[in-house]
């Protein structure tokens, strides 16, 4: 018996890894396709979703931040972040979450910025 288990065991893991393995290749491809659709600067934007594990839809939804505003975004991020402090009950997990929203947004309005500068050199 222990033989059999042994076998559901080893075919239980090569399915999920197998599984796991397509998972990721969809979610590069939609990311490439998502990347191409916005151009160059679309192509950061999801390099940097990749680097910072975090989407900037997801960023915008732990901050509550529809459009991105400097002024919003650090308000919503001490807000938020005191309320998820450890020390007063908080979550240590969800206080990582919003530093790394807070860190993803930053990088956006930084390639928003760079592609302004850009734009206006070009013109």
């Amino acid at each position: 018996q222990a033989k059999y288990l042994a076998q559901i065991v080893v075919m239980g893991v090569q399915v999920v890894g197998r599984a796991f393995a397509r998972a990721v290749r969809q979610e590069y491809a939609a990311s490439q396709a998502a990347a191409q659709a916005r151009g160059r600067s679309g192509q950061q934007s999801a390099a940097t979703s990749s680097i910072t594990g975090m989407s900037l839809q997801e960023a915008q939804q732990i901050l509550n931040v529809p459009t991105l505003t400097p002024e919003d975004i650090e308000k919503n991020y001490e807000h938020l972040f005191k309320v998820n402090d450890k020390s007063l009950g908080g979550s240590f997990y969800l206080q990582s979450k919003v530093v790394r929203a807070k860190e993803r947004l930053e990088e956006e309005l930084n390639i928003q910025r760079q592609q302004e500068k850009q734009q206006n050199v070009e013109t």
